[in-house]
This record gives structure tokens, sequence and C-alpha cells, in this order.
């Protein structure tokens, strides 16, 4: 019989700051994304990592909509990477990402930057590196092309997909995925773990969806803030960036995760109060990040 997971309630938070620290004491998270298109993913995941209190935020993005994404994150510094005639990360981006990566304590790879060959090979680039990594959107749809990934990962990592991105992952159906989501998303992280799971880096999935399950293999947590106004596009590169920020000040993978889902969630329902849930935007969740981390983390 497989080992039942440990149920997990509660949430652990963020450290106390202290009176004389300094935007480097929180994290350096870099943030790397976007095309021709889909500009404002890499803006939802920056400004969320602000939001969620990361000291310092960079994204890295096509060099042709950088600055028009600079627009959108004026706390956040910016580096352009490399494109090719259609606005898509070129290869040499891997080598300017990575350099980029030399500054940053946490990467969050994957909003908005489309699919291609330049962009599998940046985002098995990020797992063969060291540095916690948060893999979401287009970051799991290139994954999925990458066979034996699982064996080239270094890095602690954890990824944020929703069902139909987790069937692409898995080669399950969404019917079945959703019949029984807790058991799918278990299963999933002790295959992509293996025998190293004890003694390599961690790796967490957090299946998006009403009652997102956050897992590592031995643990589960089933978030229950949340409310289906956050059904609409976006909404995940904010949670993105909120994984990536309390990564980077140094809550371990499955506990940022946790936290992250609860926090994101309970945006979305203060934001849903106000607002009601069909007007909701993701942007709207950024709004309402500051109360709702105020609940979660003092």
């Amino acid at each position: 019989m497989p080992e039942q997971p440990q149920i997990v309630t509660k949430l652990t938070g963020l450290a106390p700051r202290r009176r004389d620290g300094h935007k480097g004491d929180y994290g350096r998270v870099l943030v790397a994304g976007g095309s021709r298109g889909m500009i404002g993913a890499v803006a939802l995941a920056a400004n969320a990592a602000l939001r969620g209190g990361a000291g310092l935020v960079t994204f890295a993005a096509p060099g042709e909509v950088q600055l028009t994404i600079a627009a959108l994150c004026p706390c956040a510094t910016s580096v352009p990477l490399a494109c090719d005639s259609a606005g898509l990360l070129a290869p040499e981006s891997v080598r300017e990402l990575m350099a980029a990566a030399g500054g940053c304590d946490v990467l969050a790879v994957g909003p908005g930057m489309g699919q291609g060959s330049g962009q599998l090979n940046l985002v098995l680039a990020a797992l063969e590196q060291e540095k916690p990594l948060v893999l979401d959107a287009d970051g799991l749809n290139n994954l999925v092309r990458a066979d034996g990934w699982p064996s080239r990962r270094q890095c602690p990592l954890v990824l944020t997909p929703h069902p139909g991105e987790f069937a692409r992952l898995t080669g399950k159906s969404v019917e079945e995925i959703q019949a029984d989501r807790q058991s799918a998303a278990i299963d999933a992280v002790r295959a992509w773990s293996g025998r190293s799971a004890r003694q390599g880096p961690p790796l967490v999935c957090s299946l998006k969806g009403a009652g997102t399950v956050v897992t590592d293999g031995k643990r589960a947590y089933v978030n229950r803030t949340g409310n289906p106004g956050m059904a609409t596009g976006g909404t995940g590169d904010v949670l993105t960036g909120l994984v990536a920020a309390f990564l980077a000040q140094g809550l371990e993978p499955f506990e940022a995760a946790c936290l992250a889902v609860h926090t994101h969630g309970r945006a979305g329902d203060l934001a849903a109060a106000k607002l009601g849930e069909a007007p909701m935007i993701a942007w709207d969740l950024l709004e309402f990040l500051p109360a709702a981390m105020k609940e979660a983390v003092g």
C-alpha cells in the first residue's frame, strides 16, 4: 500500500521583518516570459512578487516588448532577451537569462512566453540550475515536450498547473484528474520525484482549481479560499509571482506554495466581496493582496 500523505491544515507564515531590514534581506525574484500579444502575464507575475514582499524583482522578456511591460511594472527592473521575428524568445535568450539568474534567489518561468525550441531550451536551462524555480503556463506547456525532464532537474521546483496543463503533463484526462484531484497530484509528484525524493531537491505541485491541492508527495494541503470570479485570464500569473516571493523570503517550497494559494484565494474573496464575482479581473487581485497578506502573514 502506498504511504498515505500527511494532511496539512496549518499554514507556515513569513518571519517578522527586522526594524533594520533592507530590500536585500527579502529576496530577489526573476520572472521570465512574455511575448508579442501576451505582455500582461509577466507584468502580473512581477507585480504579484512585489506585493508578496520580495525585496527586488526583475523580469526578463523579449526585447521588443520589454519596455511595454516595464510601463506596467514601475517597481521592477528588467532585462531584454533576444527574440526572433515573431517576437518569441530566441535560442540565445538562454545564455542571457542564465546571466541574469546569477543575481537572483528564485526564478519564475513561463507566463506568456509562448512555445518553441528557444522557449523549451530556456525551461530546461532553468530546470538544470540549482535555485528554486516556479514553472507555470507556457513553462509547463514547453516542459511537456521534454522527455525525461524529471531526471534533468537540479533545483527545488514548484509546478502550478491548472487541470488542462496537468493533463498534458501526466497523460491523464481532465475528467480522471477532477474525479480525485488529491490522489492525482500526489501520484504525479511521487512519479516525478522518483527514487531521489529523499535525497534530491523538493518538488511541489499546486493543482489549481476549486480546492487547489498542494503536495510534495508526503504532505497535502487543500485550499479553501477563492471563488469562481477568479476564473479569468491572468489569475494564475498572480499566483506564480506570489509563490516566488514567498520562496525568496525563505519559506520552503511546500510551505511557500500553501501560503501563496491561500493568500491568492483570499485576495480573490476580498475582491469579490467589493466588486462581485463576474466583473473581477486578475489585476484586481493585486489591489487586494495587501489586505490578504495582512490577514495571512501580519
